[in-house]
């Protein structure tokens, strides 16, 4: 087996390498950072390869690409992302900008791409990586945040139910973890006042629940799996209120 990770330098993608070496899975691990790449690579049981990326240029990605497709990779797992704190009319539009290539445009790209190869052999697994963000309404104070992530969930559903359709051997799984102790928070300037989960429980709670059991929402965490169901049966406009102040208390 061999898996594609984007963001695999900290955090969940960190945790999800490690994991699947651990299964012994060998690894492409793509992120910009190559001192933390490079550590990464000596605590891996398995052969690896790093790729530095920035995922804002829609051209290295095509490329990454084409570098995957001939490794022949068994699993994709679109980690990589980032978020930004603070009103839509006061936030850095350009940053804003960036998350959208990031977090939309890149996972787009390669999770199309790795499909068109993957049904060809009828056989392999796409993780992409959202946040329990995505499967609520709106998000004000991290509203471009909150779309992007809205995005990877119904873009990875639609899928599902294509391949479903096919009959195919092709799995598709989102993960959609609330908070996670991992350098997020600091990107996006924000500090959770909940408990947050451990990015190495996240990685193998996800990787598990795709690679066993083939899940299609992967939504760690009690807490989180209550606040998402509860969420259903409030009123939009109050839903917002709500939300808008849990946001305040990260700021």
């Amino acid at each position: 087996m061999k898996a594609l990770i984007t963001g695999a330098s900290s955090g969940i993608g960190r945790q999800m390498a490690i994991y699947l070496s651990s299964l012994g899975c060998d690894l492409i691990l793509a992120s910009k950072n190559q001192t933390a790449l490079e550590q990464l690579q000596q605590i891996l049981t398995t052969k690896s390869k790093i790729v530095l990326i920035d995922l804002k240029d829609e051209k290295k990605v095509k490329d990454l690409y084409m570098l995957i497709k001939k490794e022949d990779i068994d699993i994709l797992i679109n980690n990589a992302g980032f978020g930004l704190f603070g009103n839509c009319d006061e936030s850095d539009l350009q940053t804003e900008l960036d998350m959208i290539d990031v977090n939309i445009k890149a996972v787009h790209i390669l999770t199309k791409l790795v499909l068109k190869d993957m049904i060809k052999k009828d056989k392999g697994y796409i993780l992409n990586v959202a946040s329990a963000a995505g499967l609520l309404k709106g998000g004000p104070l991290m509203s471009t945040y909150y779309a992007t992530k809205s995005y990877v969930v119904n873009f990875s559903l639609a899928i599902y139910e294509e391949l479903r359709r096919k009959k195919s051997n092709v799995h598709i799984s989102v993960l959609c973890p609330g908070p996670v102790n991992t350098n997020f928070n600091k990107t996006a300037n924000v500090k959770f006042n909940l408990k947050s989960l451990s990015p190495e429980y996240v990685a193998k709670y996800a990787i598990d629940n795709m690679y066993k059991k083939h899940k299609l929402l992967i939504v760690p965490g009690l807490k989180t799996k209550l606040g998402i169901i509860l969420s259903r049966f409030v009123p939009t406009k109050l839903l917002l209120r709500i939300t808008y102040k849990i946001q305040k208390r990260k700021g």
